[in-house]
């Protein structure tokens, strides 16, 4: 399925480039930033933003220094002031950018893609596609977003929430039409994006073995659909309500 995805389409369809994902930026922070030629501004953030991933990823967002990040830029400190009034605002920029195309992403699937099975290997697929597009911005949110004051801590929430809310609604979807066997869609959803986020926090680990975005994507859907696909000649849509358990003795999980 993720060859059937073309990466570059993929970054074009939902401006994942780094020009437009700082052009997003500027136009939702022009009241903080004092730099009025767009095409100037959008270069030197995507000079910020790069330095201050990479700080943030190696050494730590709260230890970063703004001299540090100057130096990294290749900025005067007195030039990044006129892009951000502090280092929250500065890390409120790169939240609310991911924040902003999971939310693209995830509630665009191709038309086409309607069947529960097809619509969970998209979800797979371009989430890992996704996140090593910009591994980055995800590994920042997932490290960085625990040390932040509430607000940020909320869009870094909200969009670990919203996908794992696609998965479940997905899940759903196919255990009422009986494609899908499973006693607890939430938990299973919840389950499932761990799975996702190992790809992009430890890119290191798969990078050493060889493992292509490719293998993992193809490998993670594998395991999914093995946990939670009824076999063809059993699938039956349940009838319980529109809630989707599994004919067995276990007691369902609470959501």
């Amino acid at each position: 399925m993720i060859n059937d995805i073309n990466r570059n389409q993929f970054i074009l369809d939902y401006r994942l480039s780094p020009q437009e994902m700082c052009e997003e930026i500027l136009n939702r922070h022009r009241d903080t930033v004092r730099i009025q030629k767009p095409k100037v501004a959008v270069a030197k953030l995507q000079r910020i933003v790069t330095a201050a991933l990479s700080i943030a990823n190696h050494e730590g967002f709260h230890a970063m220094t703004l001299r540090a990040l100057a130096q990294k830029s290749g900025l005067s400190m007195g030039a990044l002031y006129a892009y951000f009034d502090s280092k929250e605002t500065l890390a409120m920029m790169i939240l609310g950018q991911v924040h902003a195309v999971v939310e693209r992403v995830f509630t665009a699937p191709p038309e086409a893609t309607t069947d529960p099975r097809a619509l969970l290997h998209w979800l797979l697929h371009s989430h890992v596609l996704l996140t090593d597009v910009l591994q980055p911005w995800f590994l920042f949110v997932f490290m960085e977003a625990r040390f932040f004051q509430k607000e940020a801590r909320d869009y870094a929430l909200d969009s670990e929430l919203f996908t794992e809310q696609r998965l479940y609604d997905v899940l759903v979807q196919g255990a009422a039409q009986g494609v899908f066997d499973i006693v607890d869609p939430r938990m299973t959803a919840a389950l499932i994006k761990p799975l996702l986020q190992d790809w992009y926090v430890k890119a290191w680990k798969y990078r050493r073995r060889g493992i292509s975005v490719e293998r993992y994507a193809e490998e993670i859907t594998r395991f999914v659909e093995q946990s939670v696909c009824r076999p063809e000649g059993l699938r039956q849509p349940d009838a319980a309500a529109g809630v989707p358990v599994r004919r067995r003795s276990l007691r369902p999980l609470r959501a």
